[in-house]
């Protein structure tokens, strides 16, 4: 640090003439003591240093270091515990800046600088970039980062999630920017890439199936880096730094598609037109056009891209995918099915039978229908009414199911038919209305009108006076359901050799 020459003059002649000690000059003259110091040995008056005073440490301080040296990473709260129970009564937080001192350092690292030929490797890694709200939904912000090793050509791409399907799109369609693949691709230890490592060694590394069925389709070796060794892919982790101060820092955007759309301009613009490290009379962009030649040849056949999740449909024709409901047909409940999404399109399968195609919805808790759907399920509601309507008069009155035949005969409307005697049956009962179909099939009279004229007339000529229907509720009326006895003398067969 270099200080005024009016200072040093001053410092010299407090020391020299006034007799001030180091001390009093650095805190007259608002400097530090080495400063001081500095000024008085270029002056060729060079001030010994303080001896040291004796501290409580002192005695503990061969058995800290032997700790130390056996335990690296002992914590200081640990150390300062195993030294007071050897005597030791000085101060925790003293005691910690102390360890801090005596703690043994590793050893500094050199690094080689890493050079790659040209479509030989790309590095990849996620991002993060807070949230979006859509909705009620909190959804991650994730940024897909590939980056040529050689020409510094970057591609990125935002997902609302981290998933695998996420991954796999952001490699192909990574490798459609460029044109062509690289030979190597590397990566940091995430489960997208790597599910096990047993060691360092490659060969004990489990990949993630789906990163190898990609690699098998593009022909690039997927290959981690080191546990702990980020300088192996520093230059996607640089690119991700440059990213978030030239790119996301103050950015506006409307939605996520608007968000890919300026990311796709300024991956050409500004990105590609930045100098590149290896020479700067040369552009990213320069750089990136002499590189393309040398990059792998994309294949003709298209990678199948698409997040493929076995659903259990409840009692409830909707399948649960990503915080939402989708509507599936009625016929399919309490079934297996699969669901194939994308970032468009969510598609219900039965097999290899597509059910169901809805529009993907990125909310949380929404319920996601198809018309069709809805209205298949509430005819099949009305027609099960209808049948059971037909079941319940033909357990309360047998001759309403020929009083049925008949009418369906000669053209009548059998959904009005049955509503009408299941009025008359609430109201006057199931012996009644027995009789009264009775009466009238007698007549050879097929027809609501003529049960209730039987039934007036057995009315009046009782006296009675005439029923008032009631409005139950449907936990009551249910009681007065006819039920159909079991005949017991099931529960006194004697049992057979063969049973």
């Amino acid at each position: 640090m270099t200080i005024a020459p009016d200072l040093v003059a001053q410092i010299l002649r407090l020391h020299t003439v006034e007799k001030w000690r180091v001390g009093t000059i650095a805190r007259q003259l608002h400097v530090h003591r080495d400063t001081v110091r500095r000024v008085l040995a270029e002056g060729g008056q060079a001030v010994p240093p303080s001896p040291l005073r004796p501290s409580r440490i002192d005695v503990y301080r061969p058995f800290i270091l032997a700790t130390l040296a056996k335990f690296p990473t002992l914590t200081a709260a640990r150390l300062y515990a195993m030294v007071g129970e050897r005597g030791y009564v000085g101060c925790d937080s003293h005691f910690r800046h102390l360890i801090a001192e005596l703690r043994p350092r590793p050893p500094a690292e050199a690094y080689l600088r890493l050079r790659t030929l040209p479509g030989e490797q790309a590095q990849v890694d996620w991002a993060h970039f807070g949230h979006l709200s859509i909705g009620r939904a909190r959804r991650p912000l994730m940024a897909f980062v590939m980056v040529l090793s050689h020409s510094r050509m970057i591609f990125l791409r935002f997902f609302l999630d981290a998933r695998m399907d996420s991954f796999l799109r952001g490699h192909v369609e990574a490798f459609g920017a460029f044109n062509g693949c690289p030979r190597v691709v590397l990566y940091d230890n995430l489960k997208s890439a790597v599910l096990e490592r047993v060691d360092h060694a490659a060969s004990a590394i489990r990949f993630n199936p789906a990163l190898l069925a990609l690699a098998g389709h593009y022909r690039f070796e997927p290959r981690p880096v080191a546990p702990a060794r980020g300088n192996e892919k520093g230059r996607v982790e640089r690119s991700i730094r440059y990213i978030r101060d030239s790119f996301f820092a103050g950015r506006s955007f409307t939605d996520l598609d608007d968000l890919n759309a300026q990311a796709r301009l300024w991956c050409l613009g500004q990105a590609a037109d930045r100098r590149w490290a290896e020479d700067s009379r040369l552009s990213v962009r320069q750089a990136f056009e002499a590189e393309v030649p040398s990059l792998l040849t994309l294949p003709e056949t298209v990678f199948a891209l698409g997040e493929r999740v076995a659903v259990k449909v409840g009692k409830t024709p909707y399948v649960r995918f990503d915080l939402n409901d989708y509507s599936v047909p009625h016929t399919h409940v309490r079934r297996t099915l699969t669901v194939l999404a994308d970032e468009q399109w969510v598609r219900v399968l039965d097999g290899a039978t597509e059910l169901a195609r809805h529009r993907r919805c990125w909310d949380s808790h929404a319920q996601i229908e198809d018309d069709a759907h809805v209205q298949r399920l509430v005819d099949a509601k009305r027609a099960g009414r209808a049948h059971r309507a037909c079941d319940r008069l033909a357990q309360a009155a047998p001759a309403s199911a020929i009083l049925l035949q008949r009418a369906g005969a000669r053209g009548e409307n059998l959904g009005s038919i049955t509503a009408s005697l299941m009025r008359l049956l609430e109201r006057w009962g199931a012996a009644a209305l027995q009789a009264a179909i009775t009466e009238a099939l007698a007549q050879d009279v097929a027809h609501p009108n003529a049960v209730r004229l039987a039934l007036e007339r057995a009315r009046a000529a009782s006296g009675e006076p005439p029923p008032v229907a009631l409005v139950l509720p449907e936990h009551v009326a249910k009681r007065d359901a006819p039920v159909r006895t079991h005949d017991l003398r099931s529960y006194d067969r004697q049992p057979q050799p063969d049973d």
